[in-house]
């Protein structure tokens, strides 16, 4: 059955099955900070200070990505990596490690992830890399390691046009790169992509071959077939197999007069996923795509009868993809397709916190409206917050999770970030279990937050089941943006 998971690629994949996959269509955000920004306020309406940063932790040189560097090689020797590219791994994480600590932490992070891809594709299959121009010479060493340099197809230039300014010290930028590998032999999986002739005309224009007449009336050319050697190829079946692509695919990007625009921040046109799809997969191959974000991977799936699997670590981006791409297909979850990941219930909440309890952490704050903190280990006490507006002032709430053992003492460290932190009016305590009478009597001390004359308890808490049972914040209403650029419906989480 088609899947959508929510939660960290890194751990569904490992899940995964050997060889189960047939496709591998991967965009990694670089830039996190702004996809996820935008993201949340273009799919809640919640107003959101550009310079906050979400996930920033994920291309932070912290503790646990240092942890991950020195047990990649160990993995590498378990998948069959040669010892050369274990010890080159080495002398890449200690050059880094001194000049660019936050492209070492996102080769990290890919690096432990590709090696599970390569496990999970069958042999024959195809990945396509979506890279950022920031690190995609350093995402091909790693791809030829873990994929072997014979297994290289193409470096894919997606070209694309806009407005043109001059500047100073560079041209302007107009492509990406799309890295491409096979796991083997792929021969028999790679159909190639051919645009269709729009008319005869064309097809002599662009050609320039004369065109000539056989006895029964036939039109043919004469074409090149190397090594000094010619060819006759009739014009009907050169119109009907079309023009090849080569490795500079010329796709217009999505803009704000595309009729495809989702307000999504990295959103990629469908013609570029299909041709990928067309070009390495068959009907009926399961497609997969690690970061799915807004899902064009997945729609250009349906459209083209392929079975697929999407991943992302933000419920936005699930409900996005629920509420637009599948839902104007008519599918049914349950029967067509199936979300993993996404609590229902208050057993299957403490079970995703007993098997991830930042990803538990992570859905209870967006579950209630929130804005996820960068941080896996807590951000000075705060796991997120929620923001609105009074009196053109962006005042913030700021969120605790616990999914655990719970006390009194856990609101008054509450108590004291809502005194330290400026611009911070409320707090929110989010928890598993049923808080106690004198949790609740910490949390009456800290007052009430008075706003043209309504008051609101400063430091509110709310169990998993309240949040199933429809309860929310109490706090002063957020503005709403207003999307003149996109029909989108704000989505309930």
């Amino acid at each position: 059955m088609n899947k959508l998971f929510y939660g960290d690629n890194l751990t569904i994949i490992r899940k995964m099955a050997a060889e189960s996959v047939g496709l591998i269509y991967l965009d990694p955000p670089f830039n996190s900070n702004r996809s996820y920004n935008l993201l949340y306020k273009n799919t809640t309406g919640l107003p959101i200070p550009e310079q906050i940063e979400a996930f920033c932790d994920t291309w932070e040189y912290d503790y646990e990505k240092s942890q991950m560097a020195y047990q990649i090689p160990d993995i590498m020797r378990q998948y069959g990596i040669e010892n050369d590219v274990v010890q080159f791994w080495y002398y890449l994480t200690l050059a880094l490690k001194n000049t660019n600590q936050k492209l070492l932490a996102y080769l990290v992070y890919m690096t432990i992830r590709l090696i599970e891809m390569h496990r999970i594709l069958k042999y024959g299959g195809s990945i396509y890399l979506h890279c950022d121009p920031t690190a995609s010479h350093y995402l091909k060493v790693i791809m030829d390691s873990i994929f072997g340099h014979s297994n290289f197809r193409n470096e894919i230039v997606w070209h694309y046009t806009g407005w043109n300014k001059k500047l100073h010290q560079k041209f302007e930028s107009r492509h990406d790169i799309i890295l491409f590998y096979a796991k083997g032999d792929n021969a028999d999986n790679f159909m190639g992509f051919s645009i269709p002739w729009k008319n005869e005309d064309e097809y002599i224009r662009k050609r320039k071959q004369k065109v000539l007449v056989d006895e029964d009336g036939e039109k043919y050319v004469m074409s090149d077939a190397g090594g000094g050697k010619r060819i006759k190829r009739y014009l009907k079946d050169a119109m009907e197999y079309g023009s090849p692509v080569d490795d500079v695919w010329n796709i217009d990007k999505i803009n704000n007069s595309s009729k495809e625009k989702l307000g999504y921040p990295t959103q990629k046109p469908l013609m570029l996923l299909e041709r990928i799809l067309k070009s390495s997969s068959k009907e009926g191959d399961i497609v997969f795509d690690p970061f799915c974000g807004c899902g064009t991977t997945v729609e250009a799936a349906i459209r083209n009868n392929r079975q697929w699997i999407g991943c992302d670590i933000a419920i936005h981006s699930i409900k996005l993809i629920q509420e637009t791409r599948i839902k104007k297909y008519s599918l049914t979850e349950g029967k067509d397709y199936s979300i993993e990941g996404v609590p229902q219930s208050v057993e299957q909440a403490k079970y995703l916190f007993e098997q991830d309890p930042f990803q538990f952490q992570h859905w209870a704050i967006e579950k209630t409206g929130g804005f996820c903190s960068s941080k896996k280990t807590g951000d000075r006490g705060i796991d997120g917050k929620i923001y609105f507006e009074i009196e053109r002032k962006l005042c913030g709430m700021v969120l605790s999770v616990k999914g655990g053992n719970i006390k009194p003492g856990d609101i008054r460290d509450l108590r004291g970030v809502l005194e330290r932190e400026d611009s911070t009016e409320m707090a929110g305590f989010i928890c598993l279990k049923k808080p106690t009478k004198a949790m609740l009597q910490e949390a009456d001390v800290a007052g009430f937050y008075e706003y043209q004359g309504i008051k609101y308890p400063r430091i509110q808490i709310l169990t998993i089941q309240d949040i199933f049972d429809g309860k929310k914040w109490y706090c002063p209403s957020v503005v709403k943006q207003v999307r003149k650029d996109m029909g989108q419906a704000y989505l309930a989480i």
